[in-house]
């Protein structure tokens, strides 16, 4: 059995900061983009709660908090770590001369 994956371009990578998430939209799909200790990491912007960006909630090591309700989710796997709320999807990330590429088929955890 084959596999595909659909890489897509998001951004230059300096477009990702320590200090400020960026949120990209792919036609109805929106994806936040932390950078943590030099990685870059993707995960669906929108939290599963309710609509609310999660690149503009508070960023806290590899947590961020959903600026609506609270909920923490980890950048690295989706998890959430408070509350009775789904965990979000993830992307898999790769940074290519500069560009940020998420892979649209599948998650990665970890």
């Amino acid at each position: 059995m084959t596999t595909t994956t659909t890489w897509k371009h998001l951004c230059p990578a300096a477009k990702v900061s320590e200090e400020e998430p960026f949120s990209v939209q792919l036609g109805d799909l929106r994806i936040g983009l932390f950078k943590v200790d030099g990685k870059v990491y993707a995960i669906d912007d929108v939290c599963p709660h309710a609509f609310a960006l999660l690149s503009t909630g508070f960023l806290e090591g590899h947590v961020v908090e959903c600026p609506l309700h609270g909920a923490m989710f980890d950048v690295r796997n989706g998890e959430c770590h408070s509350g009775d709320y789904d965990d979000t999807r993830v992307f898999q990330v790769e940074v290519r001369e500069g560009e940020v590429y998420v892979n649209l088929d599948g998650s990665d955890a970890g």
